[in-house]
């Protein structure tokens, strides 16, 4: 099916429909412009979320609920919020928004037996230069089945309404009016490893170097914080690998054959075993200086290397915020020559 205004498939979207299909829809669409290996997948639009709020609104009142609370009123914005998420995730979604998610899931699934898929919510105030809302909204995991992927659809636009993205909002003085909820329906990568890395040291803000964290499994207990990562730093332009922090990985997070994830224990003989090889850690850098070339600004990447392939995709890219927000202090004396800069780094580490 083509894109319309209900679905936006990647190859037809990009950060300059962010108002449409949000900061993440947005990015993987720039992704596959770009030419960068991006797991396929669709935008369910901000059009869709806006006809089901509107049709609740209809009935009661939803957004000015939210306008004029107290950022520090948090038991008055846990109860709002509760009864607002609620209505959301009960509501039957118009037919019409309702067959085109199911049309594009089954094309997604070529047809076939049902994939799974990740679930991902896309706001438009997300992932911007001057705004990070990452992880104030819900992603959902090894998704599998049409009626399923419609509950998390619901569910993610509910997400909207939590706790913290609703006192984040109010906090920063953002409308409500303004405010809408695009997402991601993306294949899954059945990841042998994954992680993150970013096109700055997060630590420094060293612009020479690609910082990279992965563990085993899927990548959602990196982000999550629920294993510490191994940890890799590689010169840009040498491929020098001077730090090399490998640690302890108790568990990972593997599928369930019914759907979702769980945490499985790594095998004694892995959990200690660094889990990328250097040419992969070349090659995540490789990717990393294309994305970063492409945005024209430092960057926050998803990645997961494919269990059976051995295939290296990118799940998200967005800016990077910490050190774009402020001077960085120079880690060495800058030099004319930006090979004579990066050894002045890492000359006296060997």
């Amino acid at each position: 099916m083509p894109s319309t205004e209900i679905i936006a498939w990647f190859a037809d979207v990009g950060l300059a429909d962010r108002l449409s299909v949000g900061g993440k829809g947005g990015s993987l669409g720039e992704l596959t412009r770009a030419g960068i290996d991006v797991p396929p997948g669709f935008v369910v639009r901000t059009d869709a979320f806006d006809r089901f709020v509107d049709a609740l609104e209809a009935q009661a009142p939803l957004r000015s609920q939210i306008e004029g609370l107290d950022d520090g009123d948090l038991a008055l914005i846990t109860e709002r919020t509760g009864q607002i998420r609620g209505r959301i995730e009960a509501a039957e979604l118009p037919a019409d928004v309702r067959e085109e998610i199911l049309t594009a899931y089954a094309e997604l699934c070529g047809g076939g037996d049902a994939r799974p898929v990740a679930v991902r919510s896309s706001a438009t105030t997300e992932d911007s230069e001057d705004a990070s809302f990452a992880g104030l909204q819900d992603t959902y995991l090894w998704v599998i089945g049409g009626d399923e992927v419609l509950r998390t659809v619901r569910r993610c636009w509910a997400s909207l309404y939590s706790v913290e993205s609703v006192a984040y909002r109010l906090k920063h003085g953002l409308s409500e009016d303004g405010v809408a909820m695009a997402v991601v329906v993306q294949i899954m990568v059945d990841a042998r490893t994954a992680g993150v890395m970013f096109t700055r040291s997060p630590a420094t803000g060293d612009r020479s170097v690609v910082t990279i964290e992965g563990a085993w499994g899927l990548g959602s207990a990196v982000v999550a914080g629920e294993v510490t990562p191994d940890h890799w730093v590689v010169a840009k332009i040498t491929g020098e690998i001077p730090v090399r922090e490998i640690s302890d990985k108790h568990i990972q997070q593997l599928p369930r054959p019914e759907g979702g994830i769980e945490d499985v224990p790594v095998a004694d003989a892995d959990r200690k075993a660094p889990c990328l090889s250097d040419a992969e850690l070349l090659q995540l850098k490789d990717v990393a200086l294309k994305v970063e070339r492409h945005y024209r600004r430092p960057q926050d990447i998803e990645w997961a290397i494919d269990r059976e392939t051995g295939r290296l995709l990118l799940l998200q890219s967005r800016p990077e915020t910490v050190w774009s927000s402020k001077d960085a202090v120079p880690v060495a004396t800058p030099q004319a020559d930006p090979l004579a800069h990066v050894m002045s780094i890492f000359g006296g580490r060997r």
